[in-house]
């Protein structure tokens, strides 16, 4: 089993502007930047940027947005300058310097920019996927997952800056048992609007996650992930796919455990006291916990599987010592399989 870190590593760099109080708070965000954001086409001469009091701008047909960190650095880029020197500029020397080395070219680039914010500069190869159109699947397809507990400092396992998205989403209903073990589903999402990292998910079964969000004893780990070229919109089917089966693996296990605690209510061990005595000592059960059982179970009215293995959780949650723990709990599930499904 795998220790999952991901989630840990973005409430520790995530600033509190980033942090969303739900899902919803989410999707409504999401949706506002993408029908608020637009692009446009110009050629790299054409974007010397405008110096204003408080940094640099494009002038684009509909409003003269301001360039934020993370065009600020692309821009950079195409002009092969530095841009921790450019920032220590005043923001008309650093236009006047854009002036003399952006480069020419005859291929548009992409601005992509809200009245507000220029978000990002790319080549016409880059194909941007809207974390709307993400938000979309879960709404539609992972209706029971939620964000997991608060974490320390308030982290709630959804968060959007200028750069990314990510979220962090439970089934805290979704408990069942493999191989003696309880475990939930989850799954990470993330994605960039502006060409900061990939789209992609990451599914997973656990046990435990922690106030810091890192994700314990995890199992059926799967990850896929895209980068935003041409084909990026075929990440979509994927990863509602993985969604999809993330669900059904649940109802399937669900199901199946519920069939399997319905027939031990039904089966019976027995009515001598000797006889069932014997069966839990064949099973690994030492006597004294298996008198204490037995007196459990008929208590509850009876010796049936579902009777014992019930005892033996209870002795179990009973025992100060972690190794007389699992060694009940192994006993116990190995009980419940003798159950006729």
């Amino acid at each position: 089993m795998s220790t999952l870190m991901r989630a840990h590593t973005e409430l520790i760099r995530r600033s509190p502007d980033e942090h969303f109080p739900s899902f919803q708070a989410l999707w409504d965000h999401c949706r506002s930047e993408a029908e608020s954001s637009t692009e446009h086409w110009r050629l790299p001469q054409d974007l010397v940027p405008t110096p204003m009091d408080d940094g640099l701008a494009l002038d684009l047909p509909v409003a003269t947005p301001q360039l934020n960190a993370w065009s600020f650095s692309q821009l950079c880029g195409l002009a092969g300058v530095n841009a921790a020197t450019m920032n220590r500029l005043r923001p008309g020397t650093s236009a006047q310097a854009f002036a003399e080395t952006l480069p020419d070219g005859s291929k548009p680039l992409q601005v992509y920019a809200s009245p507000e914010r220029v978000r990002a500069i790319h080549p016409a190869s880059y194909t941007r996927l809207q974390n709307s159109e993400l938000l979309s699947l879960v709404r539609e397809f992972a209706t029971d997952f939620r964000p997991p507990q608060e974490a320390a400092g308030g982290g709630s396992g959804l968060y959007c800056g200028e750069q990314d998205m990510f979220v962090f989403l439970i089934d805290p209903t979704g408990w069942v048992e493999i191989k003696s073990e309880v475990f939930a589903p989850g799954f990470f999402l993330w994605n960039s609007e502006v060409g900061a990292r990939t789209v992609g998910i990451q599914s997973f079964w656990f046990q435990k996650v922690c106030q810091n969000h890192i994700v314990w004893d995890a199992t059926d780990v799967v990850e896929f992930s895209r980068r935003h070229t041409s084909n990026v919109r075929d990440a979509l089917p994927v990863i509602r796919t993985m969604i999809e089966q993330l669900v059904e693996k649940r109802d399937k296990r669900r199901d199946a455990f519920a069939k399997q605690i319905a027939a031990a209510m039904k089966t019976q061990v027995g009515t001598d006291e000797e006889v069932v005595l014997k069966m839990l000592r064949d099973h690994g059960i030492r006597r004294k916990v298996a008198k204490q059982s037995l007196e459990l179970a008929r208590a509850s009215g009876g010796f049936t599987l579902f009777n014992l293995v019930d005892a033996l959780t209870r002795l179990s949650q009973q025992s100060a010592f972690a190794g007389e723990r699992a060694e009940s709990d192994v006993a116990a599930a190995k009980l419940l399989t003798l159950a006729a499904t």
